[in-house]
């Protein structure tokens, strides 16, 4: 492994341990306007896991988001023992900062055990080498957004994405609930199962609510829509690792009430299903501003 901003993101979440069941974690500023929800998610699995038999591995987790978090401060995460059974343990998280919980999150460990097995057909999608990696956004577009806009559209992350049927965020059309996004680490990470779900944890946040958004041919990048997620829940089904192509194949069955839910499936190049997700966010569109006469 040699780039920084994996080892960057590897650190992230590898938290400070402050007391048995407490643990500290620092946030890095990817140019959203809060705490990214996806760093709070990958956080509050490691905590949990630190606090679980190895031998335990997490097969589900389920979260709300209470508060937007501040990138600034530290996240301190409390972790709650509720159960250690004869084959699955129980935890329970909270994210405080400032002395406030700003997110709730429970997951769910089990010890392997063999059983029947299915799952659904993954879609058939060019394989990622056939689509071609994002363009740079035009300046003369960038140059109209928020200075924080500009430096998470113009940012080199973690992970590289490669949309099937990529949208131009600038001038979004309509389309379809659905979309499929080829994902990966940008370089190799080390051979911890642990860190390797932490960190599909981390990617899970992206792309999934936007899913909601593509009927209605509106874009976050519009001053007058306002999203954030609300929930989060996400199953792991089979080993995978996150420095290889991943598949997140994402619907969105529904949306009122200034909310959206959408739901992803993610599977290996070898047509694996490896995790799932589910997610509601908030998606207002708030009046237009006019000049006063």
């Amino acid at each position: 492994m040699s780039s920084p901003i994996v080892s960057e993101l590897i650190d992230l979440l590898q938290l400070e341990r402050i007391e048995e069941n407490l643990f500290r974690g620092q946030s890095r500023d990817i140019g959203t306007r809060y705490v990214f929800g996806g760093q709070v998610l990958g956080q509050a699995l490691s905590a949990a896991q630190r606090t679980v038999d190895p031998v335990r591995a997490v097969h589900s987790l389920h979260a709300y988001f209470l508060r937007a978090g501040d990138i600034e401060a530290p996240i301190v995460y409390d972790v709650d023992r509720a159960r250690d059974g004869k084959s699955f343990s129980v935890r329970r998280v909270v994210a405080i900062q400032h002395g406030q919980a700003i997110f709730n999150f429970s997951a769910s460990f089990q010890v392997s055990e063999p059983s029947v097995e299915h799952q659904m057909d993954m879609p058939d999608v060019p394989a990622p080498e056939d689509i071609a990696p994002r363009e740079p956004p035009p300046a003369s577009e960038l140059a109209h957004l928020p200075v924080k806009l500009q430096r998470w559209l113009n940012r080199k992350g973690p992970f590289e994405f490669r949309h099937v049927n990529p949208r131009n965020e600038f001038k979004p059309e309509k389309r379809p609930p659905f979309q499929q996004v080829w994902f990966r680490l940008i370089d190799r990470a080390p051979d911890d199962a642990t860190l390797h779900r932490a960190m599909l944890a981390y990617a899970s946040d992206f792309h999934l609510i936007g899913t909601a958004t593509l009927p209605h041919g509106i874009s976050y990048l519009q001053h007058n829509v306002q999203m954030a997620s609300l929930d989060h829940a996400l199953w792991f089904h089979r080993p995978f690792r996150v420095d290889e192509w991943l598949l997140y194949s994402c619907d969105s069955p529904s949306a009122q009430g200034a909310r959206g839910l959408t739901r992803g499936m993610i599977y290996s190049r070898d047509r694996r299903l490896v995790a799932s997700t589910a997610q509601e966010g908030m998606i207002r569109l708030l009046p237009e501003s006019t000049d006063s006469a």
